[in-house]
């Protein structure tokens, strides 16, 4: 593990301390593995690492997975990382998705009022915000190389089987809480959905070496 005095937000910091990467099951943990390797062999070579979290519309999974993993790479003390997310079509940050982040202990301002919200997301006082909203891949905002393709929904998956510029592509899919939309359940399962994906953004940062 990178040791790091780098110091996240209160109440994120409390959500990662109750965190047990041991909850990840092999099984997960063989799909994650990837992942681990493409961070490790940039960290070995010193290079920048970009991972795009990619899903259908942009709108849950991949903002949840993009953030995490932003927020992960700071709390481990791995520099050099920029995260980022896109959809295979653009839609908009869903409000429940915000509102879980926010809850979590980020610090989220609205930047533009449209039917595609703009949304700073901040986990830190020394780091920049990630900047949300739904984006396709070819968005100016996504890097057009050398970039780790992760594939956060099956739907994204399948109908992407190849990701124009990418180093790598690693599908880890996640099931979507939009099943859960209007109904009582929908905060808890957005919470158990950013909590799992927290979760293995954990384990993914907690193993690479410098």
């Amino acid at each position: 593990m990178i040791s790091t005095q780098a110091t996240v937000y209160p109440g994120i910091a409390e959500i990662i301390k109750g965190l047990d990467p041991n909850t990840v099951p092999a099984e997960r943990k063989e799909t994650l593995q990837p992942l681990l390797d493409f961070i490790q062999a940039k960290v070995k070579d010193g290079a920048e690492i970009r991972l795009n979290f990619i899903c259908t519309h942009n709108s849950r999974r991949s903002h949840l997975s993009q953030v995490w993993a932003q927020a992960m790479a700071y709390h481990f003390g791995i520099a050099n990382v920029q995260c980022y997310s896109a959809g295979t079509e653009s839609t908009a940050l869903f409000p429940m998705a915000a509102q879980t982040l926010s809850d979590s202990g980020f610090e989220i301002q609205t930047l533009s009022k449209t039917d595609n919200p703009i949304y700073s997301i901040k986990f830190a006082d020394r780091e920049h915000p990630v900047i949300g909203f739904s984006k396709t891949l070819d968005h100016d905002f996504n890097p057009k190389s050398g970039f780790a393709a992760i594939m956060t929904c099956s739907q994204a998956d399948a109908g992407c089987p190849f990701i124009a510029g990418a180093e790598v592509r690693i599908p880890i899919t996640y099931e979507d809480p939009k099943a859960f939309d209007n109904t009582p359940q929908q905060a808890e399962k957005y919470r158990e959905r950013s909590l799992q994906i927290a979760t293995e953004m954990f384990y993914v940062f907690s193993q690479i070496q410098s």
